[in-house]
């Protein structure tokens, strides 16, 4: 049965501790990007305040497997509002478009149904980052590869669980077989619904072909920067093919006709011509 993690939005606190666990799990280094030098105190200060709320991480990266998400929903007086906060993460998804890509056999499917990047295999091409429609999986220039959440492949693999379900302290990650977390999460749903959330949606069911890792929010998955439709680009191929096709054998057949036409000569035009 394939594994996988229930994130509910909204029980989420925003504490961040998921991004310590898997940083501290799998020795994650903080981006050098984020960091300069103090020439008197000779240690990194942080750099990368991006003004987004209480969000510094600002996106996922080679160093940042999880990302905890600030969404104000606030007017200008400031009343009334509401925060939306989630913490993502590579969603696993059943019809991985990083693995399609994958020109080295690199990126794998386990046994538990999570997606990883064998970084011994690795020769970073990058032909999977544009093929996550998520934008998940990242270049690290630290390793000279690409690198994502693994679903702690480790752990998982040794009945531990993964790193942020263990450390989340309001149950908003869940890690577990992906069936029993559906049922919990459409229960979950179902009572949101009765209490008025009239916009609350499950995300990730049937997206990329079922995400092992899927969501529950309180209102559409764009404000929570998630595509509404996503796309895995190998999808596409069978129509882009048969459009190519086609489009040659016009443009043939179009050729062949012209050639036919030339050859068809009116009698004294040939003369004419001269």
């Amino acid at each position: 049965m394939p594994k996988g993690m229930f994130v509910d939005t909204t029980v989420c606190i925003g504490c961040k501790a998921c991004q310590v666990a898997c940083k501290q799990w799998n020795g994650l280094p903080g981006d050098p990007g984020d960091f300069r030098e103090d020439p008197a105190e000779k240690i990194p200060v942080a750099v990368n305040f991006t003004g987004n709320s209480y969000d510094n991480t600002a996106d996922l990266t080679g160093t940042n497997w999880r990302h905890v998400m600030f969404i104000e929903q606030f007017p200008e007086n400031r009343s009334g509002g509401r925060w939306l906060i989630s913490s993502d993460s590579c969603k696993h998804c059943n019809d991985a478009g990083c693995l399609n890509a994958c020109p080295t056999g690199a990126i794998v499917r386990t046994d538990l149904g999570n997606v990883v990047v064998r970084q011994d295999v690795c020769i970073g091409c990058k032909y999977c980052l544009p093929s996550c429609p998520f934008g998940v999986v990242s270049f690290s220039h630290l390793t000279g590869t690409a690198r994502k959440c693994t679903l702690c492949d480790d752990r998982i693999h040794n009945n531990l669980g993964t790193a942020c379900a263990k450390a989340c302290p309001t149950g908003s990650i869940a890690y577990g077989e992906v069936a029993d977390l559906k049922k919990r999460a459409d229960a979950r749903l179902a009572r949101l619904k009765s209490l008025g959330h009239d916009k609350a949606n499950l995300y990730g069911y049937k997206e990329a072909g079922g995400l092992n890792v899927f969501y529950l929010f309180l209102d559409s998955p764009t404000v929570y920067g998630q595509p509404e439709r996503p796309v895995v680009p190998q999808g596409r191929l069978v129509l882009s093919s048969a459009v190519t096709v086609a489009g040659a054998l016009a443009v043939g057949a179009a050729a062949l006709v012209a050639f036919r036409e030339r050859g068809q000569v009116e009698p004294g035009e040939e003369e004419v011509g001269k």
